[in-house]
């Protein structure tokens, strides 16, 4: 969890993907500078925008300074940027790559297609890496100040519920709906005959490596996986438990430079590498076929999806289990097959703001109940078939303690951690040079608190 206020500046991070997206428009200037780093205006609006939208937002008892907050908080992570800089506190290249591959992953899942993503911004997939590259790695850097600055700080249920005291009754936010909704996902299944043609191919690309062809450029030439193929077939690191079962246990078998067997998972059949296994995190590379669309049934799929639902059913398995064991949705696999809120990453969302198709499923559904299979159309366009599973439901209602612990939580939570950041601000601040433009200067973030 960043700090109180820090989400915004943390969203500003991804001003080449979001700026494009903002409504507003802004004229925009430089509105503060910390040492070599600046902040533009237009930086400070979408951060503003974001905030505003938040849980955290909400609960601020006092709503009148937010701006100035926002502003500040982009200052503190500026100097943060500094201060590592004279600290020689870094992050590792190939941390940044593999973080940069996750947040493409979920572009790309959030579009629909590559195609659809870099027609959307007229860019490539690499010239959009590149853009993002040096964000998400100062992102990086921010995130690991923070975490020096407010290791130490916790929160106990006394606070909280002091910090719940302070916000007016009559400026206590009113949620409306809310659910938390999972879903596991099949695609349409080839039948065995075209499924034995398929891993014939990747048998053989898999016999041309180990007679010594490049792997990167075997990758580049053939690997349905768009996004690893462009990078040699390199998807980053990961931790166990974050890919799909039949990948990850043949990944933590493999010494680096090995080549893997054929492995077949929901996505279609790989051929691995491991590149490095750094504690309980590994990168590896791989080469994907998957089976084309033509031909294919969803007879199969509903099978397995059935079969799934009654094991969770029984307690069996757990639906979280069952996500990483059996779900082939990119969108959902690693949320647990939660559906997320764009915005704050929660899994609580608004009723209104959820998927109509989805709505209409859940709407006369009771929490924890799973629906037969259904079929439906991914936003590619593929045919595909998912059962859906309604964990909570939270009526329209008044911020309190009971239905909003966690909300307040954080928030509370939130709040303490930024107090230790403006006390680090107020220490290190003369160190580096600040300057902000004069529409800010009632900020008086220069003054200390």
């Amino acid at each position: 969890m960043l700090p109180f206020l820090q989400k915004a500046a943390y969203l500003i991070l991804f001003t080449t993907v979001c700026s494009i997206q903002a409504n507003a428009q802004v004229v925009d200037k430089i509105v503060a500078k910390v040492d070599n780093h600046i902040i533009l205006k237009s930086e400070l609006e979408i951060a503003y925008l974001q905030f505003l939208r938040s849980p955290e937002a909400q609960l601020l008892p006092d709503k009148s300074a937010i701006k100035c907050r926002v502003l500040e908080s982009l200052i503190i992570n500026k100097m943060m940027l500094a201060k590592a800089a004279m600290d020689s506190v870094t992050v590792e290249r190939e941390q940044v790559n593999g973080e940069l591959d996750r947040r493409m992953n979920y572009f790309i899942s959030q579009f629909g297609s590559v195609e659809k993503l870099e027609k959307y911004y007229d860019k490539t997939i690499d010239q959009l890496k590149q853009d993002l590259y040096a964000q998400i790695r100062d992102q990086l850097i921010i995130q690991k100040m923070q975490q020096q600055i407010t290791s130490a700080v916790k929160i106990t249920p006394g606070e909280v519920e002091k910090f719940y005291k302070t916000i007016p009754k009559d400026s206590l936010p009113y949620f409306s709906s809310s659910v938390e909704v999972g879903q596991i996902v099949r695609y349409a299944e080839i039948n065995r005959t075209d499924k034995l043609q398929y891993r014939k191919k990747a048998e053989e690309i898999r016999q041309r490596i180990l007679s010594g062809e490049d792997f990167c450029r075997l990758a580049k030439n053939y690997s349905d996986d768009p996004v690893s193929a462009k990078n040699c077939g390199e998807i980053g690191f990961f931790k166990k438990g974050e890919l799909v079962t039949e990948y990850e246990s043949v990944a933590l078998r493999l010494k680096p430079g090995e080549t893997s067997e054929v492995i077949e998972s929901q996505f279609g059949f790989h051929i691995m590498q491991l590149i490095e296994r750094r504690g309980n995190e590994f990168n590896t590379r791989h080469i994907l076929i998957r089976p084309s669309t033509s031909g294919k049934d969803l007879v199969y799929p509903a099978q397995i999806l059935d079969s799934v639902r009654q094991l969770i059913s029984i307690d069996s398995i757990s639906f979280s289990r069952a996500v990483k064991n059996y779900s082939a949705d990119k969108a959902t696999l690693y949320s647990g097959g939660m559906f997320t809120d764009q915005q704050t990453g929660s899994s609580q969302i608004q009723m209104e703001d959820m998927d109509p198709d989805v709505f209409m499923i859940i709407d006369t559904m009771q929490v924890g109940q799973i629906t037969a299979p259904i079929l439906y159309k991914t936003a590619d366009g593929d045919d595909a078939v998912r059962i859906i599973y309604l964990k909570s439901k939270t009526p329209a209602h008044q911020a309190n303690l009971k239905d909003d612990y966690q909300k307040i939580q954080n928030a509370a939570l939130d709040q303490k951690k930024q107090t230790a950041i403006d006390k680090w601000f107020d220490k290190t601040k003369n160190q580096v040079y600040i300057d902000i433009d004069n529409e800010y200067k009632d900020c008086q973030i220069l003054i200390n608190q």
